[in-house]
């Protein structure tokens, strides 16, 4: 009968060890693995955009994704929502670990109210600069006769005369009733063609002129856009040299195209 061969005790020791030191790394990674799925070590999450949202829809987004939300302040945007969330920090697609709190600005619930100023008696651009100062948003010029030409006779809202000192919400749109006599009450159309919204606004009403409508084509989406819209027409034509009467209407029309703004001729 043949002689079974022993194990060497060494080997056998050596097997074992091998086998533990297996069984270690094992137990070491699944418990790395297992960690960084429950609590997403060395994970950066995108920040998702809340725009617009209500502070709820924003805390239920945020936390989808693991952040939280904070309302840290409150601004008035009257075309805006209110409570809807206006600006966030951080800002949309920025990088942050689980956890992170997001700082909301919302659109107030409630307007700020604006001090109606005394504008009988000034200039017309002295009553414009004054309600732009105020917050508020010039609106039509109504011209009357009157000894003095762009007097303010008097302030106008919601279609009725309001008192200096009274409570409004910013924003709100004012017209003036102004003087015109028999030997001053002409003007001319100026070239907004080029120019944005505002400053096309803003030129038409220098010029004693009211815009009568804003026309936006299909590259306006929004009020962001409307404010960024350039004017590539208007009626009537800019003219320096036929004289239209003070207290007429322009029509102008915008893009954000700038394929369709005329291209000037340097004269």
């Amino acid at each position: 009968m043949a002689e079974e061969k022993k194990e060497f005790p060494g080997k056998w020791i050596l097997k074992h060890l091998v086998a533990a030191a297996l069984v270690v790394v094992v137990l070491v990674v699944g418990a790395i693995i297992f960690l960084n799925a429950v609590t997403k070590h060395g994970q950066e999450l995108i920040v998702p955009d809340l725009s617009n949202m209500t502070v709820s829809q924003a805390d239920s987004v945020a936390a989808s994704r693991d952040m939280v939300v904070d309302v840290t302040d409150s601004v008035y945007v009257k075309r805006m929502q209110r409570g809807a969330v206006y600006r966030q920090n951080p800002s949309p697609g920025s990088h942050v670990k689980s956890g992170r709190r997001i700082s909301l600005t919302i659109n107030a619930i409630n307007a700020k109210q604006i001090t109606m100023p005394n504008l009988v008696g000034l200039s017309m651009r002295q009553a414009k600069a004054e309600i732009m100062s105020r917050g508020l948003v010039l609106g039509k010029l109504i011209y009357v006769q009157d000894m003095a030409t762009n007097n303010v006779l008097k302030q106008i809202y919601h279609n009725s005369e309001i008192e200096p000192g009274s409570m409004i919400d910013s924003e709100s749109v004012i017209d003036l009733v102004l003087g015109l006599n028999g030997y001053d009450f002409v003007t001319y159309v100026p070239d907004v063609i080029g120019l944005k919204r505002m400053s096309a606004v803003e030129a038409v009403q220098d010029n004693s002129l009211n815009v009568k409508s804003l026309k936006f084509d299909r590259t306006v989406k929004d009020y962001d856009d409307s404010l960024n819209a350039m004017v590539y027409k208007q009626t009537p034509e800019a003219s320096d040299s036929i004289d239209v009467k003070m207290g007429s209407d322009v029509t102008l029309y915008l893009t954000l195209d700038a394929n369709r703004i005329p291209v000037r001729e340097v004269k």
